[in-house]
């Protein structure tokens, strides 16, 4: 499980580990992964191992996708690619580096971690792949391009493998979060303050429905009443108009 060490990830853990499933967490920041895997296997008696690593970094990314190489008792049923963040501002007065790197996580490890994952869980017949997508998925995001691509790309990405895979035994579900409660959007430096505040939604209300998703086989989950209501708008929406409203939303 990538992007352990907060938020949504570490509720993922949590909620995984209540049900008895033992658990790699995978996150940059050790001290706090070691913190949740020794308050985990204490309070539900699993095995929790920890890979302190940077999964935009090349050697941290190998070392996440030979863990989903391990057989027997180590072998990975689960994968839920959860890292990632976003950055706000023109994209061309931003950090090219920050940016490729961004790009790094957001994409080319999910990419990367459920080839490794599908390889595996193929060959035993069943598991499943969770990746957290966005609403945004499906939206133009000025002042944040690489995140809203990075987004659309794995809707795009996990909707295409659920189809590949569906025979298999192997359920690929994405999860189009809304906004959530998180640290994200601090980190991000995105100002949340004229969010309309019924649309928020806590990582429980998030992670509930997207293992319950992945369970049943399902392609996509949207938690939150009123971020399911989305896609059909946008569908309803002709694009100059969605255009206008985004423009308008960020003030481009």
């Amino acid at each position: 499980m990538t992007g352990a060490s907060s938020g949504i990830g570490a509720e993922f853990a949590v909620r995984l580990a209540r049900a008895g499933a033992d658990l790699t967490l995978v996150a940059r920041r050790e001290d706090r992964l070691k913190q949740l895997a020794a308050d985990l296997a204490e309070a539900h008696g699993v095995r929790v191992d920890v890979l302190a690593l940077d999964l935009g970094d090349e050697a941290g990314l190998e070392t996440a996708c030979a863990r989903l190489a391990e057989t027997g008792d180590h072998a990975v049923d689960l994968l839920v690619n959860c890292a990632g963040y976003g950055s706000t501002g023109y994209f061309r007065e931003l950090s090219l580096e920050r940016e490729t790197h961004q790009i790094r996580v957001n994409l080319l490890a999910p990419v990367a971690l459920t080839h490794a994952a599908l390889d595996r869980m193929s060959g035993r017949g069943h598991g499943g792949i969770l990746n957290v997508s966005s609403i945004v998925s499906g939206l133009p995001m000025p002042k944040s391009a690489v995140y809203g691509a990075s987004k659309a790309f794995l809707g795009s990405f996990g909707e295409s493998l659920y189809m590949e895979a569906r025979r298999s035994g192997v359920h690929v579900t994405t999860v189009r979060t809304g906004l959530v409660r998180t640290e994200f959007h601090d980190a991000a430096g995105l100002d949340t303050a004229g969010l309309p505040k019924m649309a928020w939604l806590t990582p429980e209300q998030v992670v509930a429905p997207a293992l319950k998703a992945v369970a049943k086989g399902r392609a996509f989950v949207t938690p939150g009443a009123m971020n399911r209501m989305q896609p059909y708008f946008l569908a309803a929406t002709p694009r100059p108009l969605l255009q206008a409203v985004v423009r308008r939303m960020y003030r481009v």
